[in-house]
C-alpha cells in the first residue's frame, strides 16, 4: 500500500481523507497543516505541523494538497516544491470517469461526479459532489468546479477558475483565469480572465478587479 500525506486538516480534507480510506493501493499516513502545534496520532494516523514535510519529503509517500481555496492550493504547491509525480490522483469509488478522459496529478473527483470522453482536467483541480464535466471539456490547472456544476460539451475552463455550485455552463464557452462563477448563475457566453459573473443568464459583476 502507498502512504498518502495530505496537506489541509480543514472541512475540504475531511472529504479528502474518507476518498482515501475507500483507494485500494493507498493508505492515509498523516495530516499536515500549518496550524497544528503539536504531533498526535488518532487511528493510525498522523496530524502534525507542515515542518514535518521535511522528514517526509525524503520518504516513499506520496502527496495531495487537501484545501478547497484555488489560490492557496496553487501558492502551497509552489512553496513545498514537491514533484509533480509524488501527487496521488485521487477519485470516489462511486465517480464515473471515462477511460477516454485525462485527469493531473494532485486532482481529486468526488462523490457521483461524471467525467465523459475527451475531457482533459489539469494539475491540482477539483471536480467536487455530483458535478458533470461534458465531452471534450479542457480545465486548467487549480480549477474548481463545485458541488452540482454542469459543464456541457467543449467548454475551456481555465487555471484558477471556480465554477459555483449549480452553475450551468452551455457547450462551446471559454472561462478565463481566476475567473469566478456564482452559484446557480447560467453561462451563455465567453467570460474573460479574473471576472465575476452571477446570475441566469450570468452577468459580470467584476472584471480586474474593479467592481
Amino acid at each position: 500500500m502507498n502512504r498518502v500525506v495530505l496537506i489541509g486538516a480543514g472541512g475540504h480534507s475531511k472529504v479528502i481523507q474518507d476518498i482515501v480510506r475507500m483507494q485500494k493501493d493507498y493508505v492515509l499516513y498523516a495530516v499536515l497543516d500549518d496550524t497544528i502545534v503539536e504531533k498526535t496520532i488518532s487511528n493510525g494516523v498522523i496530524f502534525a505541523n507542515t515542518e514535518m514535510l521535511h522528514d517526509l519529503k525524503k520518504d516513499d509517500v506520496f502527496f495531495f494538497i487537501a484545501i478547497g481555496n484555488n489560490n492557496i492550493r496553487k501558492n502551497l504547491v509552489e512553496r513545498f516544491g514537491i514533484e509533480k509525480e509524488r501527487y496521488v490522483t485521487l477519485i470516489h469509488p462511486n465517480a464515473v470517469v471515462s477511460d477516454n478522459a485525462t485527469i493531473k496529478n494532485g486532482s481529486v473527483v468526488m462523490a457521483n461526479a461524471t467525467i465523459n470522453s475527451g475531457a482533459k482536467i489539469g494539475y491540482h483541480s477539483i471536480i467536487n459532489t455530483n458535478a458533470v464535466i461534458e465531452h471534450d471539456n479542457y480545465l486548467g490547472s487549480y480549477v474548481h468546479i463545485s458541488p452540482g456544476a454542469v459543464l456541457a460539451g467543449t467548454v475551456s475552463v481555465e487555471s484558477g477558475t471556480h465554477i459555483g455550485a449549480g452553475a450551468v455552463v452551455i457547450p462551446n464557452q471559454n472561462i478565463g483565469e481566476w475567473s469566478i462563477v456564482g452559484a446557480g448563475a447560467t453561462v451563455i457566453n465567453n467570460i474573460k480572465e479574473n471576472t465575476t459573473v452571477v446570475g441566469s443568464p450570468a452577468k459580470i459583476i467584476k472584471s480586474n478587479g474593479m467592481g
